[in-house]
Parts: structure tokens; C-alpha cells; sequence
């Protein structure tokens, strides 16, 4: 345990001194939180108030345009099309929607021009307002009133309980769902990352003759698993580092664009006079309740967060020892990247095909029979039992048989890898087949 010990700290000390490691380590929260907030940024900046001519040659808004909505807005031209493109093409519109003489039960003939293409969310809004116009029209031939129809619509607010030998508990499916894919693409992500490190850095030995040197103090599988468990170290510490700083960041985040500093600003900035909100107005107020529903969410779901932490520290360091053993055994039977990759393919399959059924399966019937044995086998356990938890309702038996396996599992690879890392370790020059490598499984020495 010893020799495992110095290996470990020295391949832990090796990679968290790196000034990559570092850089990684305090950027990679601000790239994630930039991989979601740049799209909207720059959405909201290439956002601008567009403005769309209508020539209404069918009257169909004969008594007022569409309302302005948030940055889009109205304008009528001439009805005739001739006359209408010569002021499309004069003024600053963004489009001109042509409305033509129309059969309100067979509505056709409708045109919209651009200057250079129309957006998908443009052509989506000019497409709604007409579609409800003509709505209204067939409603009012029918008798029947716009505002008696929204009036019969209903929008009810479905809460969500479990029903377990604990006792009533209040949850959200969406927020589960969300969990249950971040915990699932961390391991994943994980496993990826640092199993391909240990097969890497086994090669660099192994081509570099490192190893031949090494190996003449210390046993290969005590070599292997120092590599393995060092390697994890500094996974965790990436890991902890990212989740520390996510913490500040979102806190800062959440201080400066919280829904109560939102509400407040624009309390502030309203007269005491009784007034209608403008359409700007009415959109902040919406996302304002969009922010507190999620937050709302977040508090329903009644999450049990000690089981779930606890829980994906053990499958995120035991799905990393199970597939990272069989890493380093790959790059100890090969000698460059080109001949890993028919090795790669049979050991991430089961992480991969876990995350294809996950969409499918784990989300949407968490509890089902494929999901419950997938949460045991150790090669998709440890994604597939992190998808389920977030759902709750699995049985502890399950829980714990799911452990058990998996720390067998890991211990069965560990041993599968190392009888194969002592012979591919000092083997160069060789193409390896499948064949080759169970025959290395049973040299004795």
C-alpha cells in the first residue's frame, strides 16, 4: 500500500501543479455559465424593434392592427400590392405581409415579403396574429366572444406528491429530470476525461520506456492503481473546485437579477398614479414569474439532498475506478492512439447506450424494469442509478445490491486489468487482437 500511496501522490502533485490544471480549474465554471448566458446575450442584443407593413386587402384588421408586443409592432400600407412594395421599399420594415381578398372558412393567398430572409421567429409571430385574427372573425360569425372563449380555457397548476412507506412528499418532475441529467452527465463527463488520462499516461511510459525502470520496484498492478487512484484525486479537486466557485458565482449571480430586486426596480421606477403596464412591462412581469415558479420548483421538489450527495460521490469515484482499471489496461496493450480506438469502442458502448435510453427510459419511467436493472449492472450503474434517485422511490435493497455490484465489479476489472496491464506494459511493437489479450489473462507469474 505504500508504493500505491507514492505512486498516487506522485501522478496527483504531477497534474494539479499544471498550469492547465489550474487555469481549467478556475475558468471552467465562468465557460459553463458563458456556454448558457452568450446565446441569450447575444440574442438580446441582435434583438431590435422590428416593424411590419400590412396591406390589408381583406380587411381582415379593418378595426385595429395587431397590439405591440414586446419588440414587434404594426403598420398598414397601402392595400394595394404594387403600392405597398414601393413603400416596403422605401421606409425601414422588416417585412410587409400582403392579406388578400380571403373565404374565411378557407383562408389562402396570404404573402410576406423580406429584403433578405425572414426569421423563423418573425415568420412564427406574423403567423400567430393572423391565425388568431381570423379566429375571431369565425368566432364572432358563430355568435360566440373572444373573451368568453379564454374565459372556458383553463390553466391548472398540477402539484406533483410521492407516495412512499415515508409518508407523503411533494416533488417536481421537471426539476428530477434536470437533476437526474446533471448528475448523469458529470459521471459521464468525468469517466471520460480522466479514464482516457490514465490511458494516456500509460502509454506515454510505456512508449518512453519509463516503465521498463519503474517496474523493477514496484509491481505493475501497484502501478496501475496508483495511476487510478491518483488520477481520481484530481478529478475530486477539479470537481470541488468547480462546485465551490458555481456556488460564488450563481450567489452573485442570483444577489444582482433575483425576482425581489426585479419586482423592486420596476416598483420604483411606476408612478402612484393607476396606469396600464406598457407591453415591455407586461414581458418583465412575465419572466419575472417564469424566475419565481422555477424557484418555487426548486423548493417544492422536496428533494432528499443528503442521499443524492452522498450517493453521487459514490458513483462518481466508483464508476470512475470501474471503467478507469479498464482504460489503463487499454493503454497498456497498445502503443499509439490510432490502435485504441477498437478497444475504446466495446467499453464506452455501455456509457453511451445508457445515455441514449436515459431520454427514453430512466426520466420517463424511472422505476420500470429496464431502469431497475440497468441501475444494478455495474457497466451503466453508475449513470443510470444517479438518473433514478432524483425521482426517489427506489427501494434501498435496490441501493445497496447496486453498490455491492458495483464495488465487485471494480474489484473484478481491477484484477482483469492488472493481469493484463503486467503483460502489455513491456510488450512493444505488437498489434494486439482480442485473442491475444485473454490469453495474457491466464500467463501465470
Amino acid at each position: 500500500m505504500d508504493k500505491i500511496w507514492l505512486i498516487a501522490q506522485r501522478e496527483y502533485l504531477t497534474r494539479v501543479r499544471k498550469k492547465s490544471f489550474i487555469i481549467m480549474s478556475l475558468i471552467g465554471p465562468l465557460l459553463t455559465v458563458a456556454l448558457f448566458a452568450v446565446p441569450i446575450l447575444i440574442a438580446s442584443l441582435s434583438d431590435k424593434d422590428k416593424t411590419v407593413a400590412v396591406a390589408d386587402a381583406g380587411n381582415l384588421f379593418s378595426q385595429q392592427l395587431p397590439e405591440a408586443k414586446e419588440d414587434l409592432r404594426f403598420v398598414r400600407v397601402s392595400p394595394e400590392l404594387a403600392k405597398a412594395k414601393q413603400e416596403f421599399k422605401a421606409g425601414k420594415y422588416e417585412a410587409l405581409v400582403y392579406i388578400p381578398k380571403l373565404d374565411l372558412a378557407n383562408p389562402t393567398g396570404f404573402q410576406v415579403f423580406s429584403r433578405k430572409g425572414l426569421s423563423v421567429t418573425l415568420e412564427r409571430d406574423i403567423n400567430r396574429v393572423i391565425n388568431q385574427e381570423v379566429e375571431n372573425q369565425r368566432l364572432a360569425q358563430s355568435g360566440i366572444a373572444r373573451a368568453t372563449l379564454d374565459r372556458l380555457k383553463a390553466d391548472v397548476d398540477l402539484q406533483t406528491v410521492s407516495l412512499s412507506e415515508d409518508g407523503e412528499r411533494s416533488s417536481s418532475t421537471g426539476v428530477s429530470t434536470g437533476i437526474a441529467y446533471l448528475c448523469g452527465f458529470l459521471i459521464y463527463m468525468f469517466i471520460f476525461i480522466y479514464g482516457v488520462q490514465i490511458m494516456r499516461g500509460v502509454m506515454e511510459e510505456k512508449t518512453s520506456r519509463i516503465v521498463e525502470v519503474v517496474i523493477s520496484t514496484v509491481k505493475p498492478f501497484q502501478l496501475m492503481m496508483g495511476k487510478v487512484l491518483g488520477i481520481a484525486g484530481v478529478g475530486l479537486t477539479q470537481l470541488t473546485l468547480w462546485v465551490v466557485l458555481s456556488i460564488g458565482i450563481n450567489s452573485a449571480i442570483a444577489g444582482s437579477i433575483s425576482p425581489e430586486k426585479i419586482m423592486q426596480s420596476r416598483v420604483d421606477r411606476t408612478t402612484a398614479m393607476v396606469r396600464t403596464d406598457t407591453p415591455a412591462e407586461k414581458a418583465a412581469k412575465k419572466e419575472t414569474n417564469v424566475a419565481a415558479k422555477m424557484v418555487t420548483a426548486l423548493h417544492n421538489a422536496n428533494l432528499n439532498v443528503p442521499l443524492l450527495v452522498g450517493c453521487f460521490l459514490f458513483y462518481f469515484l466508483g464508476g470512475y475506478l470501474f471503467y478507469g482499471s479498464l482504460f489503463g489496461a487499454i493503454g497498456s496493450a497498445v502503443d499509439n492512439d490510432t490502435d485504441t480506438q477498437q478497444f475504446m469502442l466495446p467499453v464506452t458502448m455501455p456509457l453511451i447506450l445508457t445515455f441514449v435510453v436515459s431520454q427514453a427510459i430512466l426520466t420517463t419511467n424511472p422505476n420500470g424494469t429496464v431502469a431497475v436493472w440497468m441501475s444494478m449492472i455495474p457497466f451503466t450503474s453508475p449513470i443510470a442509478m444517479m438518473m433514478r434517485l432524483p425521482f426517489g422511490g427506489v427501494p434501498m435493497w435496490q441501493l445497496g445490491v447496486s453498490m455491492v455490484l458495483l464495488v465487485a465489479g471494480f474489484v473484478a476489472t481491477t484484477w482483469l486489468a492488472g493481469r493484463i496491464y503486467r503483460v502489455g506494459i513491456l510488450m512493444y511493437g505488437k498489434k494486439v487482437t482480442y485473442g491475444e489479450l485473454s490469453k495474457w489473462m491466464f500467463y501465470k507469474g
